[in-house]
């Protein structure tokens, strides 16, 4: 177990840690500055109103545009 493992609860065999909800109120999307919501499922913030989903990596997320993916 890591040290990371040991602040949020994670177990060794866990999936990917979940995000503070408490971040989560105070970040916008970089593009359109709108709302974001955490999908649980692929570990990113998705923002609606610029169709991109940007990827949360060891519990922290990657808000820089090159590394958004294009929702459908």
């Amino acid at each position: 177990m890591t040290p990371t493992d040991e602040i949020s609860g994670a177990s060794p065999d866990a999936p990917a840690q979940s995000v503070d909800p408490r971040m989560l109120e105070s970040l916008v999307c970089p593009v359109s500055h709108a709302v974001l919501t955490y999908d649980a499922a692929t570990q990113e913030l998705v923002s609606k109103a610029a169709r991109l989903a940007f990827p949360i990596r060891d519990g922290i997320p990657v808000m820089l545009l090159s590394e958004a993916r294009a929702l459908d």
